[in-house]
């Protein structure tokens, strides 16, 4: 008799629990026939007979209740034995069902039947752990298959199909099911989810209907697993996760082989391959999946390993935070899977060994994972020592989790706390608690050893102090969403999900494996640099719209790797600065900037600039490499100057005349470039010099004045001079004067405004000129100095202030001063000309009322007042004081003024103070993007970030 061999039993946890369920158990027995009830009667007398079955029915309730359902089964196992019953335990499986219903019943009646006699033949340690879980993996196949064959047979039934052999539905149907993880490896836990692919290839599926295999595929995969998953009166079969399969957020349940291959080839990731390593064909056709396995070996096992490829492996370990030297383990509530020291170490300890060395060693190309460490011992990778204590804490803890799972056949892997460590205890065979929780204990702390052992030289990729940062494997991991709450995230689902997406390659910058590498070494760092911002979630969301944003992702992984400081500098542009944030996107390589030891040191002066312009240009081969030159020089200077303003380490006051500089000397090289190519076909303008422009360009409003800010615009005005405006050039090609002028704006124009893979210098702006969108693009020098003596409205008076020369023929600078001089001090009557400049800002006003209370240029007393009163002083008083016409910003004709008695001193600073309020506003706010989105006035990093700006500590001062 079976009662007379066992060798171990668990100890009844609950006397009450057990006297109730030996009290069902016999009911159902009693129902059957009086034989059986005798036959119960007889093993409640053996001495172990009651032992065994308090033991059982005090421990778990989910085995209680699968007694009393399966009483003729029970007295079967407990008289005979498991290996006795085994072969008749999936018998419910042998006939083909009616329905859905009768597939349903069996199929859960065969797990159930198959659930109590492992439990029985694990609890009384009649079987090894190796056949215990091969006996689950086992079931689950033949459940599969059963369920595989019911769909295959009704899709073939409704003329979807053409099997050809309907008696062995599975054979040349041209789908197979891959069973991953624990399934694979014939390790299932008692219960597990399984973990399943499936693949068809379009060319062998038997169908009628060929445009519309996709689609019947996905419904028929979801059948089957229907038929496995769903809760019924009779509970389920098989909880069933199909998220191992190749990006599970963007293809279908099932998939067809040349997109497989496509993707394992081009994103596949080393997570994948080690998930890969106990993969195996557990349904469908044969040798369909032979062809494919064949194909997944390949990309498994590589007989070469680069440097890159060895560290992800590395990392795939380093993401879990695996404290060295002791740190304690908890008993109560730890998790013995994924917590530390538990079975996912174990795993990822043997499963990383294998690929770094397995392309080279077929023999370590083993499913099971004691099987493997035996290898890894043998090949000398590591110890037999390491090999063995490894071995029995696997035992150990496969054997603890299956005591966890069978109390209420739910898949946990979690230690119970309070009394339950006692309950646990005694289903573990165990008297006494303590010497269970050390034996836990010991166990736990050897294979943390080991595992931290095994990549100690390996930097950590875990956020000190915080814990798991995990994206590898289908399902989000509990703890890694725990430390991106700790970090700051508010949703950390929605981190873990993105960060997920970049690891599939579905996006350019993260399609190479490199790529991917690179992005999981500094991916903590990463995280935490976001997470210190003052708005993580955004942080977060503008990095994500960066990195899509990006044609390719290695060179610029490989700049923050060496330079780990550049993290925290973009963090802090995706948490406070999204304009700077786009221009980084358009440009990343403006971030070989930042490595350079002058970039956050004082901006550069207008002589530096134009040494360092001339030298770069000086490198060009033809008109496109000039082109190209200037437009990256003025993007990093841009950059490095809108960086230095988000950090306050420069004031408008000091950016501005930088970045008005870099507009003027790209201007005056734009200018000659695009001369130089055009006088080659049509030669020059009368009256020019070789060599020299025919053209001069005029700067009108802040670049005039010298503040600009970034992503300001460029006002000017272009002017030319020729003895007529119809004498011709002297090319080969000659254009009239006016033509020839008009045309050769417009190229400049386009040299400055083309958007190329350097981005786009400036937007041009070309409406102040004479006469505005109706006059010429480029205006005769006679004509301006008639059109401002004789016709130009006071508005255009008032804009000539500011106007400033910028490049050109020098003969034309010195008549456009001379004209502008003129202008200004003409005498004017200033009661008039106060009224006509009121009216025309009370028109603006109505024209232009202002967005919102930050519109800092329309708003009253904001940037257009502060100009209209200077540009006023200048129109009235500079007849008598000529020197308020050289000033062409608000503090300087302020201050120019007061030295003139013209306003008092306190005005003078009131203006000057205001200019520079406004400026410092306006530039913060164009870089947080609150200028054209006040909505994100809302946000904290904004709101500090211009604070900061103005020089005020609360956000709540500045309006």
């Amino acid at each position: 008799m079976f009662l007379d061999a066992i060798r171990s039993m668990p100890v009844s946890a609950d006397a009450a629990k057990a006297a109730a369920g030996i009290e069902r158990w016999q009911k159902a027995t009693g129902e059957v026939s009086s034989d059986h009830r005798r036959l119960l009667d007889e093993i409640l007398a053996h001495p172990n007979g009651q032992k065994l079955v308090e033991g059982i029915t005090g421990c778990s309730p989910f085995l209680a209740s699968v007694m009393a359902r399966e009483p003729r089964l029970t007295l079967d196992l407990l008289t005979n034995g498991p290996d006795a019953v085994w072969a008749d335990v999936l018998s419910p499986l042998d006939t083909r069902p009616e329905g859905d219903a009768e597939a349903k019943r069996a199929l859960r009646k065969a797990r159930m039947r198959a659930s109590l006699v492992i439990a029985v033949a694990d609890i009384t340690d009649t079987w090894e752990l190796p056949r215990l879980t091969a006996s689950l993996s086992n079931t689950a196949e033949a459940c599969i298959r059963y369920a595989l064959s019911f769909a295959l047979l009704e899709l073939n039934s409704r003329g979807r199909l053409d099997l050809p052999d309907p008696n062995h539905p599975e054979q040349g149907s041209g789908l197979f099911v891959i069973g991953m993880g624990k399934l694979g490896a014939l390790e299932l836990n008692y219960s597990s989810d399984i973990d399943l692919i499936v693949f068809y290839d379009p060319e062998e599926v038997p169908t009628s209907r060929p445009d519309r295999l996709a689609q019947d595929m996905v419904r028929m995969t979801q059948r089957w697993v229907d038929l496995l998953h769903d809760r019924t009166a009779d509970g389920f079969a098989f909880r069933t996760d199909l998220r191992l399969r190749p990006d599970p957020a963007s293809t279908a349940p099932a998939i067809s082989i040349p997109a497989a291959e496509y993707y394992y080839e081009t994103a596949g990731q080393n997570w994948e391959r080690a998930a890969m390593i106990k993969a195996r064909i557990v349904a469908g056709d044969p040798e369909c999946g032979a062809r494919f396995f064949d194909f997944l070996q390949k990309f498994v096992w590589r007989r070469s390993l680069d440097f890159w490829t060895i560290r992800d492996i590395h990392s795939i370990k380093r993401q879990i935070n695996a404290h060295r030297g002791g740190a304690s383990i908890a008993i109560e509530g730890h998790d013995v899977k994924v917590g530390r020291g538990g079975i996912r170490e174990i795993e990822f300890f043997t499963q990383t060994q294998q690929l770094i060395w397995g392309g080279r060693n077929p023999g370590l190309r083993v499913r099971g994972t004691c099987d493997a460490l035996s290898a890894l011992a043998d090949s000398g990778h590591i110890t037999p020592d390491a090999a063995g204590e490894l071995q029995a804490a696997y035992t150990f803890l496969r054997t603890l989790e299956h005591r966890l799972q069978m109390v209420a056949d739910q898949q946990t892997q979690l230690m119970p706390t309070g009394d339950g460590i006692d309950q646990i205890a005694r289903f573990m065979g165990y008297a006494e608690t303590e010497e269970f929780s050390q034996r836990l204990l010991q166990t736990l702390q050897t294979v943390e050893k080991h595992y931290a052992e095994l990549f100690e030289d390996e930097p950590d990729l875990s956020v000190q102090g915080l814990g798991n940062l995990v994206f590898t494997g289908a399902d989000a991991d509990q703890g890694t969403l725990q430390t991106l709450s700790a970090m700051g995230f508010h949703a950390p689902e929605r981190v873990d999900s993105a960060v997920r997406g970049w690891h599939h390659g579905r996006m350019p910058a993260t399609r190479s494996n490199r790529a991917r590498q690179l992005l999981t070494e500094f991916m903590p760092a990463l995280l935490q640099a976001l997470g210190n911002t003052a708005d993580p979630d955004e942080a977060f969301g503008n990095f994500d719209h960066f990195l899509h944003g990006l044609p390719a992702g290695v060179q610029l992984f490989s700049l923050i790797q060496t330079h780990p400081h550049l993290l925290e500098l973009i963090a802090e542009i995706c948490g406070s600065a999204p304009w700077l944030g786009q221009h980084m996107r358009r440009r990343p390589a403006v971030l070989d900037a930042v490595i350079s030891a002058e970039f956050f040191e004082a901006l550069p002066s207008r002589d530096a600039q134009a040494e360092a312009l001339h030298t770069l240009l000086a490198q060009a081969g033809d008109m496109q490499d000039t082109l190209d030159l200037a437009r990256r020089n003025a993007s990093d200077l841009t950059f490095q100057t809108g960086v230095q303003l988000l950090r306050c380490s420069a004031s408008a006051n000091e950016a501005s005349p930088a970045l008005s500089a870099m507009a003027d000397l790209t201007t005056e090289a734009m200018a000659e470039a695009v001369s130089t190519a055009f006088s080659e076909r049509h030669g020059y303008l009368p009256g020019s010099k070789p060599g020299e422009s025919g053209i001069a360009v005029i700067a009108y409003g802040k670049w005039a004045s010298q503040q600009l800010t970034p992503g300001s615009d460029l006002d000017m005005v272009v002017l030319y001079d020729s003895p007529a405006v119809t004498a011709e050039s002297t090319g080969a090609k000659p254009l009239a004067a006016s033509t020839y002028a008009a045309r050769l704006t417009q190229r400049l124009v386009t040299a400055l405004t083309t958007e190329t893979e350097s981005g786009r210098l400036f937007e041009i702006d070309l409406r102040l000129r004479p006469d505005g969108e109706k006059g010429a693009l480029a205006t005769h020098m006679d004509g301006f100095e008639h059109y401002h003596r004789n016709t130009a409205w006071t508005w255009e008076h008032l804009a000539l202030v500011r106007a400033r020369f910028v490049c050109g023929p020098s003969a034309i600078a010195h008549r456009f001063e001379a004209a502008r001089l003129e202008t200004l001090t003409t005498a004017r009557n200033r009661d008039a000309l106060a009224k006509e400049v009121r009216s025309m800002r009370e028109r603006m006003a109505k024209t232009f009322p202002g967005k919102s209370a930050w519109d800092t240029k329309h708003r009253r007393g904001g940037m257009v007042d502060a100009a209209f009163i200077a540009q006023f002083l200048v129109l009235a008083y500079a007849n008598a004081i000529p020197a308020l016409a050289e000033p062409r910003d608000t503090a300087g004709i302020a201050k120019a003024a007061a030295a003139a008695g013209t306003i008092g001193e306190t005005d003078a600073r009131l203006l000057a103070d205001a200019e520079s309020f406004w400026l410092n506003l306006q530039a913060m706010l164009r870089l947080t993007g609150a200028d054209t989105d006040p909505a994100r006035l809302e946000r904290q990093a904004a709101q500090a970030a211009i604070a900061r700006s103005v020089g005020l500590q609360e956000f709540s001062e500045v309006g």
